[in-house]
């Protein structure tokens, strides 16, 4: 790629997440009300959702101050309660903040999805740092008010796509920004995992059953947002992230790990539009499930000096074609991408483009890598602890990883109008050709939880 064509590290500076990335310093005040932390003083840390992956994240904070713990599933949260037995334990977030407001300077969210946006957002009107799971939000509605809150607090945020702290994410972006397969035409992103998860419909008959909410789960708080439904352990602790109330399918789960690098190196930004293939899927029948296979294309405008892109997803049954540059013997990433340029092939897994490699193999060993031009981190939980103390924003801020999110919502709403070609005005937030795809960017929520 010559360098009259390539997107230059001045053009990928200019941009809002971008340049966070590249660690810029922001001025103190602007983070928050309170100072930043000295170097040795520890930071009060609270965890909301601590089981599963909550608990794999609190664990990254061992180092800092536990102040509190909370979970509306007391079982669940187990081994983050024994674990850090000093910090005060709580089932409602909200009384937690009451509670404990002056003692709490920075919050870890790993809920469901669709109670992120109003933990998140009562977080920040308190002016509380924030680290939240991905996917950022349930909804575009939820995803654009987070980031007005995050710039309107000044807190430092940081969203828990651990490869874009990665010494490969930055590889690959150097790899693009110095030629390495020219322009890029196309990416092939792709997840083969967990399809038992992701689809549910041969569970929807069972949404009649009754059960008894077992003592260790207030139900209602788990619903949140939610419209009131009978508890089915169908849904929890696991299985919620193919119910599309709760989850956001396979895409909205993958999208910011498998496309976090292409989206950093081509600053891919909103797209022009989305459409979506579904199998075995019935708009009606099975609105509350995710297909077992999706195909899902996103074009993207030509932007500064790169061409225009189109980015297709693939999950569960559905795969992505074999590159033809692949040796034979060798596979394409079961979860990853396949990245073409007019003058050649790069592959890479999951979680910030893993095992990144030019193909073929002759090609790799032609190639010298350029000198790293972008800052390596020591670690995504490390990279939001460092940022509050040094008074600047982290690697993935909300700024960022909102767009990031938007992506796999957006790839939501194309599934439930499966075939239609859907554009879509990113600065308006709305779609030009579609009132029954609006509706679904903005979905009602239960009274007392919306944001």
């Amino acid at each position: 790629m010559h360098r009259d064509h390539r997107v230059t590290r001045r053009q990928f500076v200019r941009s809002t997440g971008a340049a966070a990335a590249l660690f810029t310093i922001v001025p103190r005040h602007v983070l928050g009300s309170q100072d930043a932390p000295s170097a040795n003083e520890k930071i009060n840390i609270a965890g909301i959702g601590v089981g599963g992956q909550g608990w794999g994240d609190i664990q990254n904070f061992r180092n800092e101050n536990i102040v509190a713990l909370c979970d509306v599933d007391d079982q669940r949260a187990g081994e983050a309660f024994n674990a850090f037995p000093n910090a005060k334990r709580f089932r409602d977030f909200r009384k937690m903040f009451d509670e404990m407001d002056k003692q709490i300077d920075a919050v870890m969210v790993a809920t469901p999805d669709h109670t992120h946006a109003v933990i998140c957002k009562e977080a920040m009107n308190r002016k509380k740092h924030l680290y939240c799971e991905k996917p950022l939000a349930h909804s575009v509605h939820e995803v654009r008010t987070l980031i007005d809150a995050a710039r309107e607090s000044g807190v430092v945020t940081q969203l828990g796509n651990q490869g874009h702290s990665s010494g490969s994410i930055r590889t690959f972006c150097e790899w693009i920004w110095d030629g390495a397969i020219g322009q890029v035409q196309e990416v092939h992103a792709c997840c083969d995992a967990f399809k038992d998860v992701y689809s549910q419909i041969r569970n929807l008959p069972r949404r009649s059953e009754t059960h008894t909410v077992p003592a260790h789960l207030d139900w209602d708080l788990w619903l949140g947002p939610v419209a009131e439904r009978p508890y089915n352990p169908m849904y929890v602790p696991w299985n919620w992230r193919g119910w599309t109330p709760f989850g956001t399918g396979c895409i909205g789960d993958w999208i910011c790990h498998v496309v976090d690098p292409v989206f950093w190196a081509l600053d891919l930004g909103a797209p022009q539009s989305v459409q979506a293939e579904a199998d075995e899927y019935d708009p009606v029948e099975h609105a509350e499930v995710y297909p077992p296979g999706t195909a899902i294309t996103f074009e993207f405008a030509a932007k500064g000096d790169r061409g225009p892109v189109k980015l297709v997803w693939y999950d569960g049954d559905r795969r992505p074609p074999r590159p033809k540059d692949l040796e034979e013997g060798r596979n394409p990433p079961g979860t990853g991408a396949v990245v073409i340029g007019d003058k050649g092939t790069i592959t890479y897994g999951s979680h910030g483009a893993g095992g990144v490699r030019i193909v073929p193999e002759t090609k790799m060993q032609e190639y010298k890598s350029p000198e790293p031009t972008l800052p390596r981190v020591p670690g995504h939980h490390a990279d939001w602890v460092n940022a509050i103390r040094e008074g600047r924003q982290a690697g993935s801020p909300f700024s960022y990883g909102g767009p990031l999110t938007e992506l796999g919502l957006l790839g939501m709403i194309a599934v439930r109008l499966a075939g239609t070609k859907l554009e879509w005005d990113g600065p308006n937030m709305r779609f030009t050709n579609s009132d029954e795809a609006n509706r679904w960017v903005k979905p009602e929520a239960r009274a007392g939880w919306a944001v």
